[in-house]
């Protein structure tokens, strides 16, 4: 069973809280219930912990061999954009969404430039991901707001690590 999570940063909030839970769904939701009472004033409660419970998802895994990273390049004068249109694309894909965690970094050399590291479990799951018409109209979404054509990289992981 996959490991739950709990994000502050993906709750509404005034506060900025940058606390992110991992763990099993029960210590998770205790643990975020506790969090909420105690720093944000919440009232525990069946309507905190359904909205919490609704706000759980997998955690990340590490990657491992056997899955596949796809690395983006990208020029664009307008980031801003590309990232309310990725906020935009995650909420359209909803549970269909098959990448398990992604990178965006912004390149210090080359004015402009970034590079998204996407990771899927697997290279038939980044291809479903590809084929979902949220994406189709992503990429074509995407594309507009480039400053000339994106880069793709298909990369087997054949080794990983963590600390």
């Amino acid at each position: 069973m996959p490991r739950k999570m709990l994000d502050c940063r993906e709750m509404p909030s005034e506060s900025g809280c940058s606390l992110t839970l991992t763990g099993e769904a029960d210590e998770v939701l205790e643990a975020g219930a506790a969090h909420a009472v105690a720093v944000h004033g919440h009232t525990d409660g069946e309507e905190l912990r359904s909205g919490l419970r609704s706000a759980l998802r997998d955690a990340p895994q590490a990657t491992g061999p056997g899955a596949f990273v796809q690395l983006i390049e990208f020029q664009t004068q307008q980031y801003d954009q590309m990232d309310a249109l990725i906020d935009g694309w995650k909420a359209e894909i909803g549970a269909d969404r098959t990448a398990e965690w992604m990178v965006m970094g912004r390149d210090r050399d080359r004015e402009g430039t970034y590079m998204e590291v996407v990771e899927f479990p697997s290279a038939e799951a980044a291809q479903r991901n590809s084929d979902s018409p949220a994406t189709t109209a992503f990429a074509g979404k995407m594309m507009a707001l480039c400053d000339g054509p994106v880069t793709f990289h298909n990369l087997e992981v054949v080794r990983a690590e963590t600390p």
